[in-house]
Parts: C-alpha cells; structure tokens; sequence
C-alpha cells in the first residue's frame, strides 16, 4: 500500500541519464533540465553540453527536490520537464515502413496496464527495428513518465498510435496485407513459422492474454515453451523473445536477396 503522503511523479518530467540525454539529442521540446551538483557523473556531463548547445535552461536543484519532483524514482541526479508526448497515428506507422522500403513491424498492445511493461517493450521495438506500437485507449497504459523512464529513451523515437477500437484497426491492417499474429499458449512453436512479411505482433496482458474477440481476428498464434512450473512469461519477455525472431528472419531474408552480409 503507498504510504499517504508520497511524492506523486509529475507527468510533464523525465528522469535518468538515458531518458534525458534522448530526449535533447531528438529535438524534443524540454522546458527545463535539472541536475543536482553534488551528483554530476561524466554522462551528466555529457547531458549538461548538449543541453548548452541547444540553448535548454539547466537548474541546479538539491536532491531532495529532485526525489519529489520524480516521486522518489531513481533519477540519477538528472531530470528535464518536457511537452507531453505526442501519439501518431497507425497510418503514420505504415508511412515509416514504406519510406523505409519495409514490409511493417508492428507490435500491438492488448491490455498491457503495467507501465513498466509498456515501456520496455518499446525499447525493444526501436531495438529491433520495429517501424511502432498500437495500443488501445481504454485497458492500457498510457505514455507517462515512468513508461518513458522504462523505455530508456526509445520512446523519442518509436511512434506509438492509440486508437478507439483494436479489433477495427487490426482489419484494417489486415487489409493493407499485414499478417496478425497473436502470442498465446495455444499456438504454432514460435520458431516454425514465416515471419518476414508484414507483420502485427499482439502481445495481451499478463492476467488475461489476448483478448478472445482480438484473437479471433489473428491470423495466427505463436507460442513459446514452458518448460518450468510457471505457465506464462513477463509480457515484455514475451515480446522480446518473439520481436527478435521476427528480426532474426527478416535479416536472413533481406541476406538472402543482397547475396548475403557484406
């Protein structure tokens, strides 16, 4: 149970080294950047340059001040108000695949509450090349400061799409030729099947899976085995392991049309 009187996290701020040093590098708005003297390391260094070089307003603070401000999360002696994150839209997603002459990557949210989850998968997306994420707009984690923290600076450049109605938007993609593939433990072996084409990952949440009406809509299930006592991942483990076979055979495809990597 929190305690009553806990710091509350402010939802127009980032913190941690990674988080902030992302956020100026990719241009994004930053009213204001802290840091607490006594706690400057050589990545806050770093931080405060770039930040000198784009002309972003830096306070020093003392480091109870910067422990409410983020709620008592690990700061790392450094946090910067920001604008509030912007979502894209699924069509902007698709953009991003064509400009890059790429069959989409998608990977879809069902559900996933935990920001802590959320943000990790979308590190794993801008990791693996995925071109973004769609969640939901109701059941889902929304893009706060701790899924930013999570995602250690990937959310500056991973679009992410929240839409009214996912079963709608997966038709949809299913008719612009993406295949939808859910995780489930009903499924084909994770590794068996064809993952080099279009492709919309769902991932659904840890105490429900992916919805029934969302799974129904998928034109496959992919499963991964259980060879301990538990029955179910982490959902960002989940994802992980799946988003990095969908890479594994999509580089080995793009090898085997350039005659392999040179």
């Amino acid at each position: 149970m929190e305690e009553k009187n806990a710091p509350k996290m402010r939802e127009d701020i980032i913190f941690g080294r990674n988080p902030v040093m992302e956020a100026v590098r990719s241009g994004r708005t930053i009213d204001k950047v802290f840091v607490v003297p006594s706690n400057i390391s050589g990545s806050t260094k770093a931080i405060i340059a770039k930040c000198r070089e784009k002309k972003i307003v830096i306070k020093e603070v003392p480091q109870t001040k910067l422990d409410f401000m983020c709620g008592g999360g690990n700061h790392q002696g450094v946090a910067a108000t920001v604008s509030e994150y912007g979502y894209s839209t699924v069509e902007e997603i698709l953009a991003l695949a064509e400009e890059k002459g790429e069959p989409p990557f998608i990977l879809i949210g069902d559900g996933i509450e935990d920001p802590h989850n959320l943000g990790a998968i979308i590190r794993t997306c801008e990791c693996c090349g995925a071109h973004g994420v769609i969640i939901p707009e109701r059941r889902s984690a929304s893009l706060t400061a701790t899924v930013a923290k999570s995602a250690s600076g990937a959310l500056e450049y991973v679009k992410v799409a929240r839409v009214v109605n996912l079963v709608s938007t997966i038709e949809k993609l299913k008719d612009k030729g993406v295949w939808i593939y859910a995780a489930d433990m009903d499924g084909t072996n994770w590794c068996e099947g064809n993952l080099t084409g279009a492709i919309g990952l769902v991932i659904g949440s840890e105490g429900e899976g992916v919805g029934r009406l969302v799974k129904e809509k998928c034109d496959g299930v992919l499963s991964l085995p259980m060879m301990g006592k538990i029955n179910s991942l982490n959902a960002s483990v989940a994802a992980g392991v799946l988003m990095y076979e969908i890479t594994r055979q999509r580089q080995g495809m793009k090898a085997a049309y350039t005659g392999g990597n040179k």
